[in-house]
């Protein structure tokens, strides 16, 4: 467990939080959209467009040498961080939109009319959305899990949906509304069982637990690096060797082939087959340093840190008239979406706002989940590792102040 010392010594990483907003000092609670960059990485960033910029895999001098080996190295460490078999097997993205996108067109040419995937109520639009492109090209049809009052997955509607025409289950591991942790690993058991394979979508899970794709045997497994304390614009696919060496190229382009005629083109080998023109190699070369920022505490210690805050919160949330919680599954992440009585999520994310507590409101890429939930949308406060008891009390005395406004 983290003390409040150490959780002090982390937040010298984050001038950001220091500022204010609205002439209070600011209590940042958005951090399932995105999380704040330490020092570290800001400085890696600054070192190298400073020393090292220059373009990847281009190159026999020295800059292109240095920053090709930062690229790599990083994605090296990407490896070892899920314990992926092999480098191939870590494909960079501009995130995880951009990596389910990927796997939707490229994995998803080999399906027919009539073929169907499994979703679930509580994804994200980016895990929707790309699905609905391919059933619109294809004819593929769309089947959907529902949830209980508790925001957990019906897992015997789950089992249910399993038939011979199945060719695909896509879900989340951490509801980025409910904050609910799905039991991935026996989800993802069930549908080998059937011979179908199965994506991950990983960018609520990946700053709060270990991932090991080789424990879940996931065939593809997604994430973010904003939301790892890292850059924005990049993300990561990891996909079995087996099933990215079939697909076919996402993007024509620059570095992604090994000879290219006007009659004929052949591929480049994994991982660069799907990486198609410059990539943000600076921002994947800082990732790195993201990487070592969450080793180095533990993501154990993060974890339990952040739940402890999530429990000390709700508990004292729930004393406030008419106060909802969506999502109270005995297993979630740091994640709270709630209304109060009638009053709509924009007021209250506002009236906290005033008070220097930035929340999340809306639907938060999640409308199919509110229509299920019959709301409009929440506000959201979730936490990280740098969040502290004294700001979980200011929020706490902020949300008590604008809930008896809103009256």
């Amino acid at each position: 467990m983290l003390t409040p010392q150490e959780i002090e010594e982390i937040r010298r990483e984050f001038p950001i939080l220091a500022r204010e907003v609205s002439g209070k000092g600011m209590v940042y609670l958005d951090n399932t959209a995105t999380s704040q960059t330490p020092l570290s990485v800001v400085d890696e960033i600054h070192r190298i467009y400073t020393t090292s910029k220059a373009n990847v895999h281009r190159g026999v001098h020295t800059l292109s040498q240095e920053m090709t080996d930062l690229q790599e190295q990083s994605r090296e460490k990407i490896r070892k961080y899920i314990n992926a078999d092999s480098r191939e097997e870590v494909i960079f993205t501009r995130g995880t939109t951009e990596a389910i996108n990927l796997v939707a067109s490229s994995f998803g040419s080999r399906f027919k009319r009539g073929d169907e995937i499994i979703l679930t109520v509580m994804e994200h639009h980016a895990n929707i959305v790309p699905w609905q492109l391919l059933r619109d090209r294809t004819g593929i049809v769309l089947r959907v899990v529902n949830i209980n009052d508790l925001g957990e997955l019906d897992l015997n509607e789950y089992a249910s949906l399993f038939n011979e025409r199945t060719v695909m289950a896509s879900f989340c591991h951490v509801s980025n509304v409910l904050g609910t942790i799905n039991p991935v690993k026996e989800m993802i058991a069930t549908a080998h069982s059937h011979g179908v394979p199965v994506l991950i979508d990983g960018a609520q899970a990946s700053p709060h637990l270990r991932i090991d794709v080789k424990d879940l045997d996931c065939d593809f497994y997604v994430f973010s690096a904003h939301k790892m304390y890292g850059p924005t614009g990049i993300g990561v696919l990891y996909g079995k060797k087996r099933w990215l060496e079939e697909m076919p190229p996402y993007q024509g382009g620059g570095e992604m082939i090994a000879k290219v005629t006007f009659e004929h083109t052949t591929y480049a080998e994994l991982p660069f087959k799907f990486e198609a023109g410059t990539p943000d190699f600076v921002g994947i070369a800082a990732f790195s340093k993201a990487i070592d920022f969450i080793e180095n505490i533990g993501i154990e210690n993060i974890a339990d840190h952040e739940h402890l805050l999530m429990e000390y919160t709700q508990e004292r949330m729930m004393k406030i008239p008419e106060m909802r919680i969506f999502g109270t599954a005995p297993h979630k992440s740091a994640v709270i979406s709630f209304l109060v009585g009638r009053s709509h999520p924009y007021d209250l994310g506002l009236l906290l706002d005033k008070q220097g507590v930035e929340v999340r409101t809306g639907h938060h890429c999640a409308m199919p989940l509110m229509d299920r939930l019959d709301i409009p949308g929440t506000v959201r406060a979730s936490y990280a590792v740098y969040n502290t008891f004294e700001e979980a009390d200011t929020f706490l005395k902020a949300l008590t102040r604008a809930a008896a406004i809103l009256e």
